[in-house]
């Protein structure tokens, strides 16, 4: 999937429209994903009506504000646009996550031609390895919405590991991520936090201050070094 765009320029349909151009970031937007590649031009009719049920469609999927973790997908419009002032017509009414190459880029047309397509509005859905999974997921997408990300996931064998369940773990090899460390501190249990300030007292109990830590909110006795009074936690 990576190597589909490599040594190529995509750039990102937000305000600043940043372009993303090195392996690092090629492989941080594309790797592991399911690839949409949308064909389409802004003097098509039926691209301008599919592209408010394509918005949907990506948000649904991909936006926080109506899910709670992104799937692993990516959306790459391929303008076959006459003009850039045409291109950045549609861009506009896209979504901002969406990426696109430039007009000038004559790789367009050759991914036009590698994948065959002669219609638009046409959706190519690519598995991570860069196979096809759909030549052309338009009417799925009108049809069934968000919901047929699941069944390209399941046939592309893509798994999200990052926010599994612990019990989900228990019939896979073990995984860790990179973003392991910070996973375990959001999902920490009542359970855990209780336990630790059980440890906490039972130490401090030990040595002595067992009545202490019983006694009221407020601590009289003087850290060593602090004269004033503190508040124990």
């Amino acid at each position: 999937m990576v190597d589909l765009f490599l040594d190529r320029v995509l750039v990102e349909n937000n305000w600043d429209q940043d372009e993303r151009n090195t392996e690092r970031e090629m492989i941080g937007l594309l790797e592991n994903r399911i690839l949409l590649l949308f064909f389409a031009s802004a003097e098509c009719r039926k691209c301008q009506e599919f592209v408010p049920v394509l918005n949907d469609f990506f948000k649904r999927l991909k936006d926080p504000a109506y899910i709670e973790y992104p799937k692993l997908l990516a959306l790459i419009y391929i303008s076959l646009d006459q003009s850039e002032e045409q291109q950045e017509r549609l861009l506009k009414e896209m979504h901002k996550k969406v990426l696109f190459l430039a007009f000038e880029d004559p790789y367009r047309r050759e991914l036009q031609a590698m994948f065959k397509v002669k219609d638009v509005p046409t959706v190519v859905v690519l598995r991570p390895d860069g196979s096809v999974l759909s030549p052309n997921a338009v009417q799925d997408i009108c049809r069934y919405g968000s919901d047929c990300f699941r069944n390209w996931q399941e046939s592309a064998e893509v798994v999200e590991r990052t926010f599994m369940l612990n019990e989900e773990y228990d019939n896979l090899p073990p995984f860790r991520s990179a973003t392991d460390p910070v996973r375990r501190l959001k999902y920490k249990t009542e359970d855990d936090k209780r336990q630790k300030n059980w440890w906490n007292l039972w130490g401090k109990g030990k040595n002595g201050n067992k009545e202490e830590e019983e006694d009221g909110t407020w601590d009289t006795k003087k850290k060593e070094g602090n004269k004033g009074i503190w508040r124990r936690r």
